[in-house]
Formats: C-alpha cells, sequence, structure tokens
C-alpha cells in the first residue's frame, strides 16, 4: 500500500480538484484506492456530494484513543472514501501533545487493509492533521499554480515537507510540484514554470494540469472529470499523472499502484502531450 499526499500551504491552487481526479485516474488505471479527508472544511466531502457525516463516521475518529471502531468507508463510484466533518476544528484543541502527529500512520498500519493507494487531502494550513498525513505519507504531490503567490506558498510546503521528512518520518521519499490551472497564453505562467523547473529540477513533475472548464465544473455532484467528460483536456492531463505517479511507485518503491490498463476507458491512456496548450 502506498500513502500519498496532497498538500499546498496556499488555497487556490487546485488541491482538492487533484486529490479527486489524481484519486480516480488511479481508480481507472486499476488501483483500489482511498482517500481520507483531513480538512476540518470538508471541501472534498462536499464536492464528492457526501452530506456532513455523524463524527463516528468521520476522519475525526482517526484520533481517538481507543479506536474500537473504525469509521465506515464510504463506497462511491470512482474511489472509497473516509469523509470530514467540521469537529475536526474543535479538536485541534486537545491534539497537541508530540505524538499527536502519529494518529493516520497508525491507523493506516494496523487498522487498514486492501487497498493499493491511500490518498491523504489536507487543509491549505499546518495543523495536527497537515501533519498527519505528511508522517504517514510515502509521497506528497504539492499542487502549484504557476503564479506569485502559489509559488511563495509551495516553497514553503516543500520546505515544510524536508522537515518532516529529516525529523518525523524518514522514509517519505519524495516530494514533488505539480503545475495546476497552467495557461500557456499567460507569461508569467511560463516564466514560474521555468523559474521552479531550474531550481527543484526533477521534484517538479513533468506532466502539467491545463486550464479546463470541465474539470471546474465537475465534483461538484460526487463526479470526478472522466464521469462528466473523459475526452477533456483535464481527464487526459490526470491521467498522465497518475501514469506518472505510478512510475514514481515503481522507480522508489519497486512495483506500481496496481495495472496500467484502462478497463473499458481506452481513449484514456495517458499520453505525452500534457504540455501543449
Amino acid at each position: 500500500m502506498i500513502t500519498l499526499t496532497v498538500c499546498n500551504h496556499k488555497g487556490g491552487t487546485g488541491k482538492t480538484t487533484t486529490s479527486i481526479n489524481l484519486s480516480a485516474a488511479l481508480s481507472l488505471s486499476g488501483s483500489k484506492v482511498l482517500v481520507v479527508d483531513l480538512d476540518p472544511q470538508g471541501f472534498l466531502t462536499r464536492m464528492m456530494g457526501q452530506s456532513e457525516p455523524e463524527v463516528s463516521a468521520s476522519s475525526l475518529v482517526l484520533f481517538e484513543q481507543d479506536l474500537t471502531a473504525p469509521p465506515p468507508i464510504l463506497k462511491l463510484p470512482n474511489f472509497d472514501l473516509i469523509p470530514s466533518s467540521p469537529a475536526l476544528s474543535t479538536a485541534l484543541r486537545r491534539l497537541t501533545k508530540p505524538t499527536d502527529v502519529l494518529w493516520v500512520k497508525e491507523y493506516l498500519q494496523s487498522q487498514l487493509g486492501g487497498y493499493d493507494v491511500v490518498v491523504l487531502d489536507t487543509a491549505a494550513a499546518v495543523t495536527v492533521y497537515s501533519l498527519n498525513a505528511l508522517v504517514a505519507s510515502d509521497l506528497v504531490i504539492i499542487p502549484v499554480l504557476p503564479e506569485y503567490q502559489p509559488v511563495i506558498g509551495a516553497e514553503q510546503t516543500y520546505q515544510t515537507v524536508k522537515m518532516v521528512q529529516k525529523s518525523l518520518n524518514p522514509g517519505l521519499s519524495a516530494s514533488k510540484f505539480l503545475f495546476t490551472m497552467v495557461d500557456a497564453r499567460k507569461r508569467n505562467h511560463h516564466a514560474y514554470r521555468l523559474y521552479m523547473r531550474e531550481k527543484y529540477q526533477e521534484d517538479v513533475m513533468t506532466g502539467i494540469v491545463r486550464t479546463c472548464t470541465t474539470l471546474s465544473v465537475s465534483s461538484h455532484d460526487g463526479r470526478s472529470v472522466y464521469d462528466t467528460n473523459p475526452a477533456a483536456r483535464g481527464a487526459v492531463d490526470y491521467a498522465n499523472i497518475a501514469e506518472e505517479v505510478s512510475n514514481l511507485f515503481q522507480d522508489r518503491f519497486g512495483h506500481t499502484a496496481r495495472s496500467h490498463e484502462w478497463a473499458g476507458h481506452g481513449e484514456l491512456a495517458p499520453l505525452a502531450s500534457s504540455e501543449m496548450p
């Protein structure tokens, strides 16, 4: 099982959109995927068409001292989900011990099985929940819109990941920047992409996610871009990203998430054109 966190301290960078559509793409490629929503605002939970769950049916249960009854896992069309609850915000006041960054890792290691990939979606802030995600992860993806403030936020996130890797999770093998909402017509997008690739080199993913109307209107009623328009550029781009992530799994962990066959979705086979405008 591979654990992947999607994280950026700056909001509005396509983080939750990436969590949903990358998870859907990995699922279509043959992986069994679980998404855990660790954002107290629960954007991903709502975007997947889910109402606010009972606290006992939310990701907050992972932070209980006696985990006698793990939260029920929702079976969605694209992947499975442990939803978020606003009660996560209130619980922050009691999660102050140094060991409180280990809850999610312990749950994944002791309570969970049967999944190829676990995707942890986090809030746009440094909290005990985002730290839990980083401590539990094998790989971190940092979505970044190639503009000034999102780039600064992404670089700060990168440093946080490095700190966690050094002190709390030496098994965290990599963090990767993923350009999102890229508009090839904008000079500043080109300039910031060039800056990031020159500075961070192999820590920048090869594939990008271009601006796509379908991405902006999907994922509000439980659907991914593949349910809305599997031929959209956003669908093609996330297929490419899923292939690149699977290759990272192979290179760094010795195995892929699962098969790369897009059963029933041959038109979604990863393409080499995600850098095209």
